[in-house]
């Protein structure tokens, strides 16, 4: 029951916050007032909150009552003069569960900045020579739940950065754009000595050696590396569209492979969504967010049956696949 009060008040302050927030839009000016010359730079707000609630009370056929928020953030800049365009995207994700019983969890967790600019040979041409800069990393630990003990990530652990020059065809009426690299460079961050000790996420992992007295034991010879470079091909793509009225399809696939480490083995990152729009506040989405990267290895569980301790070992590369589905409040401002 508190649960359910709890999120019926979460509701009302939410949706209290995104009314009250609706700013006031001149239509008119003032006397002697010179209109704004129009600006180069247009600009992208966007705000949400995803919310999903059960309860139960004295339920016959029983259940667990249980509380999810997701908040998400986008915001765009874009700066578009002559043959020139540099185009600036922010988005942010941090998702909560809360369950009877058990303590928060997270369900999603991210951070990405992505910036493009870019210079074509006349106005009518939708093909530009590009620079893309991409960065994303998250906000808090991440655990293989039920174990908290171990994070097995943690902020700029790991952190991707890409940054390299290409072509891009880029069409604004039909909203898609593709981008193609031949020269990227992938850097990989992990700021994390413990995880960085383990190889996680493809750096170079810690060196050990047996000691001289105690064979059980080992000496750390080389700490592992907090960094791994790779130079390869990157491939994206954006489009979205409406498929039918108030019903938007939107993707974002991104393929990298590496020149040097196993050429032809490719990252591969996909997140298609499907927005239904029931008004300019209120919208349901469904989502699929995809991801395989050779370099990142599942986490398993072993207890020792010896002293009972637990430790976390790899469990080789797997695609990795999270689904959505969400109802919530979007407010979009300048």
């Amino acid at each position: 029951m508190k649960l359910f009060r709890f999120t019926l008040l979460l509701f009302l302050f939410t949706f209290t916050v995104t009314i009250s927030a609706q700013s006031i839009i001149k239509t008119t000016l003032e006397p002697n007032q010179i209109p704004e010359a129009p600006s180069n730079w247009t600009k992208k707000n966007q705000l949400g909150f995803d919310i999903s609630e059960i309860a139960f009370v004295n339920w016959s056929a029983g259940g667990t009552s249980s509380i999810s928020g997701l908040f998400k953030g986008e915001f765009a800049r874009t700066y578009a003069k002559g043959n020139h365009k540099w185009f600036n995207e922010l988005i942010v994700k941090y998702g909560l569960n809360k369950q009877d019983g058990t303590e928060l969890r997270k369900t999603d967790d991210a951070l990405i900045f992505n910036s493009t600019y870019g210079f074509r040979k006349d106005t009518t041409s939708n093909w530009y020579y590009s620079a893309k800069y991409n960065f994303s990393t998250q906000f808090t630990d991440g655990y293989n739940y039920p174990n908290r003990d171990i994070a097995i990530s943690r902020p700029f652990a790991p952190a991707y950065i890409f940054l390299g020059a290409g072509a891009e065809n880029s069409n604004k009426a039909k909203n898609r754009t593709f981008y193609f690299s031949p020269i990227t460079l992938k850097t990989t961050l992990v700021l994390d000595q413990y995880l960085a000790d383990q190889g996680a996420f493809g750096v170079k992992k810690a060196v050990y050696a047996t000691g001289p007295l105690d064979p059980t034991n080992t000496i750390l010879i080389e700490q592992g590396q907090k960094v791994k470079a790779e130079f390869g091909i990157l491939l994206t793509g954006y489009m979205k569209s409406e498929i039918f009225k108030n019903i938007f399809y939107e993707n974002r696939l991104s393929l990298y492979t590496d020149y040097l480490n196993r050429f032809g083995n490719v990252d591969v990152d996909y997140d298609t969504r499907l927005d239904l729009v029931v008004n300019a506040y209120v919208k349901a989405n469904i989502g699929i967010h995809l991801v395989y990267d050779d370099d990142i290895k599942t986490k398993k569980d072993v207890v020792d049956p010896t002293t009972g301790a637990t430790s976390q070992v790899n469990d080789g590369p797997r695609a990795q696949l999270r689904q959505v589905l969400g109802v919530g409040l979007v407010y979009a401002f300048q």
